[in-house]
Formats: C-alpha cells, sequence, structure tokens
C-alpha cells in the first residue's frame, strides 16, 4: 500500500531537505509536484486543492523560508498537514466496561473483505481479553455463514446464527444471547451488495434500530481509490457512521482512500487490514503513515510488530551469538523464518528510516534463493561454514539449484554480514533509541 506515493514523496523529501536556502519558486515547484503525486495515488480532488492552498499560505511564511534548516521545516510542514488529513490521532474502538456489551455493527459492499474483517476484529477483541460473540445476519450471499463459523472457529470465539429469519431478528436475538451468557462484545456481520441501494439501507437500518450498536463501522476496499470515498460517503448520510476499516491495505499501490475519508466525510479510519491472516489487523495511526510516505520509517510500528511476532529468549540468544561472531548460517536460516512472521524484508524496509521508496528495488528471488542453499547444507555445514570446500558447494548447487558461484557469494556475503552483525549487536546506542521510540509511542 502507497508504494508509489512513497516513492514520488521520498524522492522529494530529499532533494528539497538538504536545501539551506529555499525560494518562493522551490516551494511552488515542490508543491505541484506533490499535487502530481497525491493525484495520481487518487486522493479526492478536494482534499488534494484544500492540502496544497494551505501548504503554500504556510510554506511561504519567513518563519520557514528563513529558518536555520528552511528545507527540513518544508518537509515538517507537509508532514503535519499529511497527518492532519489522515486524521490527526489514532481513533480506537468506543467500548463499555464488561458488565455490558458492546454492539458493533459492519457494513459495506459485497467483496470488500467484510466477513473476514468481522473474524480479524473478533480475534483482535480476544486478544485484549474480551469474550467476544460474532452474528451472521447476512442472509444473501450464499455460504456467508459457513464462511463466517469457519472463521470464528479459527479465531477461537463464538458465533450466533440462524437459518432464514430476517437480518434485524437474527441481531436481536443474537444480542439477547450474548447478555444472556455474558459476552461483552457482539460483532453483526451484514449483508453486501454490488452497489449502493435504497433496499441495502433499510434493510441494514431496521438492524440499526433493533440492536442499537455502539459502532457503525464500514469495511472498505483499499483497491476501490476514489470511489470507496464515494461509497462512504452513502453509508455515512444513511447510519452515520462511527468509522471506517480499510481492507486489503497491502495490495494497493495508490492510497488515495485513505488519504482522503477523514477530510471528506469526516469520519476517521480506526484499522486497516495488512494481510489474510486474522492477526493482519492493525490500528491505523496517521502519524506513522505520514511518516512512511514520506520516507522517514516507521521504527516504533517495526519493534512493536518484532515483538509481537519474535520469541524475547531466541532475539536476545541471537544477539548475543552476534556479538561473540558465533552467528552461523543455522541462525541465518532462523531470521528467514523472523522475517517471514513480520511481513518480509520488503514490509520492513519500508518501516525503516532513510528506506522509503526503495522496497520495490528489493530482489525478493535473492533472499528465496539463499534459503534454498543453506536448506541444502547438512547441519555440520550450517553450523560451520568454513568446512563447505568446493567438492561440498558443488553437491548444495545441484541440490538447490543454483550454481557453485551462487554458494560462494552467499558464503562471502555471509561473512561480511557476520562483521557488520557483531558491531551492531554490540550497539548499545541503537538499542536505547530503539526502545525510547517503543516507549515514546
Amino acid at each position: 500500500m502507497l508504494e508509489k506515493l512513497t516513492e514520488a514523496f521520498s524522492s522529494i523529501a530529499r532533494r528539497i531537505s538538504g536545501k539551506a536556502r529555499i525560494t518562493e519558486k522551490n516551494i511552488r515547484d515542490t508543491v505541484e509536484e506533490i499535487k502530481i503525486a497525491l493525484l495520481e495515488a487518487d486522493v479526492n480532488l478536494r482534499v488534494v486543492r484544500r492540502l496544497v492552498n494551505r501548504t503554500i499560505e504556510e510554506a511561504l511564511d519567513e518563519r520557514v523560508i528563513k529558518s536555520i534548516n528552511p528545507g527540513e521545516q518544508f518537509i515538517k510542514l507537509v508532514h503535519d498537514k499529511i497527518v492532519a488529513l489522515l486524521g490527526n490521532g489514532a481513533a480506537d474502538l468506543t467500548l463499555k466496561g464488561p458488565d455490558t456489551v458492546t454492539v458493533i455493527l459492519l457494513v459495506g459492499l459485497q467483496g470488500s473483505g467484510k466477513t473476514t474483517t468481522a473474524a480479524k476484529l473478533a480475534s483482535r477483541l480476544k486478544s485484549q481479553g474480551r469474550r467476544v460473540m460474532l452474528a451472521a445476519a447476512d442472509q444473501r450471499r450464499p455460504a456467508s455463514t459457513e464462511q463466517l463459523a469457519l472463521l470464528a472457529a479459527s479465531a477461537g470465539v463464538e458465533i450466533f446464527r440462524e437459518e432464514g429469519d430476517k437480518p434485524e431478528k437474527i441481531a436481536k436475538n443474537a444480542l439477547r444471547i450474548a447478555r444472556k451468557r455474558q459476552f461483552d462484545v457482539l460483532i453483526v456481520d451484514t449483508a453486501g451488495r454490488m452497489q449502493v441501494n435504497e433496499e441495502q439501507m433499510w434493510e441494514i437500518r431496521r438492524v440499526k434500530e433493533t440492536v442499537e450498536p455502539d459502532e457503525i463501522l464500514l469495511v472498505a476496499d483499499a483497491m476501490t481509490g476514489q470511489s470507496a470515498v464515494e461509497i462512504a460517503q452513502s453509508f455515512d448520510e444513511a447510519l452515520n457512521l462511527s468509522g471506517i476499516i480499510l481492507s486489503k491495505f497491502d495490495s494497493d499501490t495508490r492510497g488515495g482512500a485513505a488519504l482522503s475519508f477523514k477530510s471528506v466525510i469526516g469520519k476517521p479510519v480506526k484499522f486497516i487490514g495488512v494481510g489474510e491472516k486474522l492477526e493482519e489487523l492493525e490500528l491505523f495511526y496517521p502519524d506513522r503513515i505520514a511518516s512512511r510516505i514520506l520516507g522517514m520509517g516507521d521504527v516504533v510500528s517495526l519493534v512493536e510488530k518484532a515483538r509481537q511476532t519474535i520469541d524475547t529468549e531466541t532475539a536476545e540468544r541471537l544477539r548475543e551469538r552476534m556479538a561473540k561472531s558465533v552467528f552461523t548460517l543455522e541462525d541465518y536460516l532462523e531470521q528467514f523464518s523472523s522475517l517471514r512472521k513480520m511481513g518480509g524484508m520488503k514490509s520492513m524496509l519500508g518501516m525503516m528510516p532513510g528506506m522509503g521508496g526503495h522496497e520495490s528495488g528489493l530482489d525478493e528471488a535473492k533472499w528465496k534463493q539463499e534459503e534454498a542453499i543453506i536448506l541444502s547444507m547438512t547441519l555440520e555445514e550450517r553450523r560451520n561454514h568454513h568446512i563447505i570446500g568446493p567438492p561440498r558447494r558443488k553437491r548444495i548447487a545441484n541440490g538447490s539449484g543454483t550454481s557453485v558461484s551462487d554458494i560462494s557469494r552467499l558464503l562471502k556475503n555471509f561473512d561480511k554480514s557476520r562483521k557488520m552483525m557483531k558491531k551492531v549487536a554490540k550497539s548499545k546506542t541503537l538499542q536505547r533509541q530503539l526502545m525510547s521510540g517503543a516507549v515514546k509511542s
């Protein structure tokens, strides 16, 4: 998500941030580039005009042009404008106390990922200690109830289902059962349509009037671009949405919808779906997204993701091995597994300061090839790569479908990496910076 926008903004930021002096022409030319980048990213035209006009107005202020680092001041101004565009702070769910049922109504078009998102949200709330029940109120799409039941089982939460009843009756009965069995969150999955129509709105309005939800969340497909904002407007006018969940955030490279919702309909993006797995639903942080768009990275999210996916004891053991220069190819192989859990190297690079826009140049095939080579080695070879002479290299090349020169290159690069890893592992300064970033969040 946002890849093309990040590439454009990173390039703009690199060019102007280092300037010791900027002129009105510099500013206007740069803002024009920003305007083009936003329009190409499918950001709403009214939103683009508003941002451009305000940016030019404030950037031409003498405090920016005559500051000590005018280029950096300008980039900070752009960053702040994007944050304001996205909605300033994160907007989490409004949940009642544990003795009362919080009702969350999910709405959206067919194919937006609503049913999967219902299960993701249930999984997230369960991990926070909530007792969650899902209600299958979609009686229009064939097999939707079965799909939700399978997802509920994977998430380890309860599901309420009734065949043939009207959606409002199913929702009402689900709420009654949720109260009786002392659940504290009820998530109602409603039917989607191919397009917004009055019949659909009346059906959802009846569900809303019956259960009086605390949250009404639109699940919008990030890949639909500006039309997602128009869809959100229609749902908001009919239901008064409390927020948006943007699904398939990992698939779209434009990202205009994410930058348009708050300004156009005044409702925040609360969560983003970043993958197919149930745990891949994240709270939407405008400041972190703005930093990534400008190529500033997102160290806080990187540290949080590492904490969630990597075992602390394993990480500390590997750090100690790096510091002592006993880090082996077997340890290196273990890192491949950790990277996959964190979304892959490309995902991580996007969160690293100064690496925004460089992810597209990453050769993922190279990493897969290296993994295949290491898997073709014996355990003894992985633990002591110095014993891998010409005959062993030929055998490993045959086993991994590579060449002897590929094996030699890997071993040479691994030796270089070990030296660098040793320095990083011993760097207390880097560790303090990462911890500081996590605390400030």
